[in-house]
């Protein structure tokens, strides 16, 4: 047989991990200069303006071909 696991416990030890993530991102976003804020809004938009620029569109149907309809 396994351990015996109290799931109380277990819940409360993931929740207060995810917590202390959270809080841990929260510090390394807020704690930083306006600058760097927006150096890093500027680099997450135009990496996103790549992406949608590479994306590829609906290919259009050839003219001479007749239209179903």
């Amino acid at each position: 047989m396994g351990d015996v696991i109290n799931l109380n416990q277990y819940r409360k030890r993931r929740e207060r991990s995810k917590s202390q993530r959270r809080a841990a991102e929260n510090r390394a976003r807020t704690g930083r200069t306006k600058e760097e804020t927006a150096r890093e809004r500027h680099k997450a938009g135009q990496a996103s303006a790549g992406l949608d620029n590479k994306q590829l569109s609906e290919p259009s149907p050839p003219e001479d071909t007749p239209s179903t309809g």
